[in-house]
Parts: structure tokens; C-alpha cells; sequence
């Protein structure tokens, strides 16, 4: 794509952000972004809490505190540092209405974010800064940290799409400098899938709860907490269009012929269940209006969240997700879903109230504006560069 249209496809962007901004009238969603913006500044001055010794729950419910790791369910949040709410004027290439640690206080226990270099420093960008910006890595782990001071008893698994193939050093030291490194867990060796994870009791006894995979990454023993993806995770398609196409089908990694291979292998699945709309033929949003259904923890209905569980668990021959990835959590709301996979009736959550609707419009009529005034402005924008 030419520079001139790749700049102008960017501020097209921008401008619909603003241009289709819906106010949320949403005081939890204002608050929560207030409050984790002040902890941000308190986190590195914030000594971490004790490990726990006794607990009645672990990730919200004593059920799991058994468990090991690679045999619980974590649901995801989908690039959850792009957020579609007040701070990004609504912006249509955000992927959910709540910013991390509402997510986490919500039950989110598994956090995705795209990792760009921008000027030698770490960002958070969606595809290129210039779309979305959520800010350093090392500002957003600071606060991921804040919250896990507080919560000693939660175990966070996070996954870095590794943009512009940066050393393990580039992101140890943003580890290193919000603190945060130091719940970070080491498996005994970092070249193999193992089945013989820790129990979540465990991690938190031993204050090493938080589990972070990098796609791709080589591994660096100065930094054992930065795992690769690849070696212990696989993932099914991630680029779905219509929600008849949810598939259990191993994406990647290459070195793996299937999803039975790399279970074979230990390796852990990850489920990818989110789905895009097109506004041009080469622009992809995240799909809002259809997230009812996207996220629906129903068994039966075609397309929903918990129906893929259930269908990658049976081809998977009883193997359920470990990991599952999806766009605007607080619906459906998806963490059910895990919840039934898990087994649980969690405990001690906070329950965001949706953003995605305002005063009598429902979400649905929200981003179907959106999407038009998108197309709007794209047919614009392709008219005048046809007249320049």
C-alpha cells in the first residue's frame, strides 16, 4: 500500500473513532479507568503482597487451587489493551468496552496484547500506532501488577504478540522496570511442552502467578519468565469472518500437523473465538453487532462461544481449552462459558455493567452505525484520491 494511503487509511480511522462516538453513560467504566490511570504511578512504589499459604479460593473458587495449571480453563480478553470506550473516542477498531483490570476483577485470568516497536520503545499498537495506541508495555504492566498486589490469590496468564521480532532483553527489561517480573513463573526447563504443570495452589504459594507467553520469542535464560508461545501453546484460526466458521483446527504452529499432534506433544490449546466485519475489502473491524451471539455461553446455538468449547472439547477427545480468546469479555458474558468448562460457581468478582448501549439505542444499532459511517467515509476518501 502507498505511504499517501496507508496515512490516509490511518487518519480515516481516527476520524471515525471520533466522528461515531457513542457516549457509554457508563460510571464504572469511567471509574475504572480513573482509577487504574492513578495506579499506573503508584505501582512501582506498591510493594507486592505476601504469598498466600492458606486460601479459600483460588481465580474464584477452591475448587480450582488443586488443579494444575494446564488443567483449568482461563477465558481472554482478544487485544485487551484496544479499548472501544471514552478514552479512544469509541474508537471502531477497539476490541473491548473494559480496559485490563476491570477484566481481571471481572475473571479474566488471560490477557492479549500486540506489542509494536515505536522509536526503540515497546507500545501497545493495533497493527500500527498510528490506528490505536494504548501506550507502553511497561505502563500497562505496572498497572496489571497494582491489581495483582492486591489480589494474592489470582494466578494472570499473559500472552505478547511479538510485532517486530524483539529480543527477550527488549521485553525483560519493561518486566524488570513496572515490577511485575517478580511473580513471574519459570517452568524447570523452557524447550519443551510439559503436562506436569503446577497446581494453582502452588504458583500461589510459591508468588510466581503470572504465566507469560510471547509469539515468537527466543528464550533467554536471564529472563525464564518470558516462555515461547509456540512451544507450549497451539492455537486454532484466529481470521473468521462469519460464525459458521469457529473451526477446532490447529492454526499454529507449523510444527505440528494437528490439534491431536500437539496434544500428543502436551501442548496446551488455545481457542481463538472472535470474529471480524469488513468495511472495504482490506479493512477488518471487530464484529460488535454480532457479539450476543459471538459470545453466547449457549451448547446448542450455531456460532456460540459455548458451542465451539463444546466442539473442540469433543474432537479434542475430552480435552477442554485452556485458553480462550475473545472480544468484549462482559458479553455474553463470556466468562460463563469457562465457568462451565471449569466445572465452578465462582466467588468474588465484579461484575461490569455493559457499555456497549446508551440511553434507547442497543449496542447492535450503535456499531451498525458505526460501520456505515465508515464505509461513508471510505468511499469518500477512495473518490478523492481518484480525483487528486
Amino acid at each position: 500500500m502507498a505511504p499517501s494511503l496507508l496515512s490516509a487509511l490511518t487518519a480515516l480511522l481516527a476520524t471515525a473513532s471520533v466522528a461515531c462516538s457513542l457516549p457509554q453513560n457508563n460510571p464504572l467504566s469511567s471509574a475504572a479507568s480513573s482509577s487504574t490511570s492513578t495506579a499506573t504511578g503508584a505501582a512501582s512504589s506498591t510493594s507486592g503482597a505476601p504469598a498466600a499459604t492458606t486460601t479459600a479460593a483460588c481465580n474464584n473458587s477452591p475448587e480450582l487451587c488443586l488443579r494444575a495449571y494446564n488443567n483449568v480453563t482461563y477465558m481472554g480478553a482478544h487485544d485487551s489493551s484496544f479499548l472501544r470506550d471514552a478514552s479512544t473516542g469509541n474508537s471502531i477498531a477497539g476490541n473491548q468496552y473494559f480496559n485490563a483490570t476491570v477484566a481481571l476483577s471481572a475473571g479474566i485470568r488471560l490477557l492479549q496484547a500486540q506489542v509494536h516497536d515505536s522509536g526503540g520503545a515497546l507500545e501497545l499498537c493495533h497493527t500500527s500506532c498510528g490506528i490505536l495506541d494504548a501506550g507502553t508495555l511497561e505502563a500497562w504492566l505496572a498497572k496489571i501488577k497494582f491489581w495483582m498486589d492486591g489480589h494474592p490469590n489470582e494466578v494472570v496468564t499473559l500472552l505478547l504478540v511479538n510485532s517486530d521480532n524483539k529480543n527477550a532483553s527488549d521485553f525483560g527489561a519493561a518486566f524488570e522496570a513496572s515490577g511485575i517480573s517478580k511473580y513471574g513463573y519459570a517452568p524447570p526447563t523452557s524447550n519443551a511442552a510439559t503436562a506436569n504443570w503446577p497446581t494453582l495452589q502452588e504458583l500461589i504459594n510459591a508468588n510466581t502467578r503470572l504465566v507469560t507467553f510471547v509469539a515468537s520469542v527466543t528464550p533467554s535464560p536471564s529472563y525464564p519468565y518470558l516462555l515461547d508461545e509456540f512451544t507450549y501453546v497451539f492455537e486454532t484460526p484466529y481470521d473468521v469472518r462469519s460464525l459458521d466458521d469457529f473451526t477446532c483446527n490447529l492454526d499454529r504452529p507449523s510444527s505440528q500437523s494437528s490439534a491431536a499432534s500437539a496434544i500428543a506433544a502436551n501442548m496446551m490449546p488455545l481457542m481463538n473465538h472472535f470474529a471480524y466485519t469488513s468495511i472495504s475489502a482490506d479493512i477488518e473491524i471487530p464484529n460488535a453487532g454480532a457479539i450476543d451471539s459471538t459470545n453466547n455461553p449457549s451448547v446448542t446455538a450455531a456460532g456460540a462461544l459455548g458451542t465451539h468449547a463444546q466442539n473442540c472439547t469433543s474432537q479434542w477427545a475430552g480435552k477442554k481449552p485452556v485458553f480462550v480468546l475473545v472480544d468484549f469479555f462482559d458479553r455474553g458474558p463470556a466468562i460463563d462459558t469457562a465457568d462451565n468448562l471449569n466445572g465452578i460457581k465462582a466467588t468474588g468478582r465484579e461484575t461490569p455493567t455493559s457499555s456497549s448501549t446508551s440511553g434507547s439505542i442497543s449496542g447492535r444499532l450503535q456499531d451498525r452505525l458505526t460501520s456505515t459511517r465508515a464505509v461513508a467515509l471510505l468511499a469518500f476518501l477512495a473518490a478523492a484520491l481518484v480525483i487528486v
